[in-house]
């Protein structure tokens, strides 16, 4: 059983490469369980439609975030890891850290304190972060001619303080995370991403 999650900026393209990442895991011969947050029940994703629809004060969308993923871990991640699965699962803490604490200025004490309330003891093996600069990632959400939800129509600052968390953690927790420069085509990126998960 493996816990790995993707995270990144809006724009970066990294839920584009999720099944290619389960089809890469399944090749080695693991059952893999693909999912996302906030999301992965009935309840998380009518929450999810909130969260990304509705405007929300910082600390009641980060509430939201986590009773959100209290049950989507105890409803799809714990059990299917206590069954041996892989889980693939675009997004988890780290985006709360990265969106709503750095982006919108929630205490990081406060979004310690309600992880360890949501999965205590339960963190990703591996993490992978889809990294580009702004431009690449306005570009990309403008050419793809959907509706934009709330935070990917935030501005500049907003990614910057973001992506500026994600990189950080990065730094602070290099045994688990790998940076994926998610600026070029899907074959160069594809190319880093077989090579973070040799070993996975």
């Amino acid at each position: 059983m493996k816990f790995l999650t993707l995270e990144g900026v809006d724009g970066a393209g990294k839920s584009s490469h999720i099944e290619f990442i389960a089809d890469a895991v399944r090749a080695k011969g693991a059952h893999v369980i693909v999912t996302r947050e906030p999301g992965g029940t009935d309840l998380a994703e009518r929450l999810r439609k909130v969260i990304l629809g509705e405007a929300l004060t910082p600390v009641v969308e980060t509430l939201l975030v986590f009773a959100a993923r209290a049950d989507h871990v105890a409803r799809v991640i714990q059990p299917a890891l206590k069954a041996g699965h892989y889980v693939v699962c675009d997004r988890f803490t780290d985006a709360t850290v990265a969106y709503q604490s750095a982006g919108n200025g929630v205490s990081a004490d406060l979004v310690q304190r309600l992880a360890q309330a949501a999965h205590p003891g339960l963190a990703p093996h591996l993490t992978l972060v889809f990294d580009c600069p702004y431009e690449v990632a306005r570009e990309r959400l403008h050419k793809s001619g959907r509706q934009l939800d709330r935070f990917e129509k935030e501005d500049r600052a907003f990614f910057e303080r973001v992506r500026g968390a994600y990189l950080s953690l990065a730094r602070s927790e290099k045994d688990r995370v790998r940076i994926i420069d998610a600026s070029g085509d899907a074959a160069a990126v594809r190319v880093q991403v077989k090579a973070a998960l040799q070993g996975f």
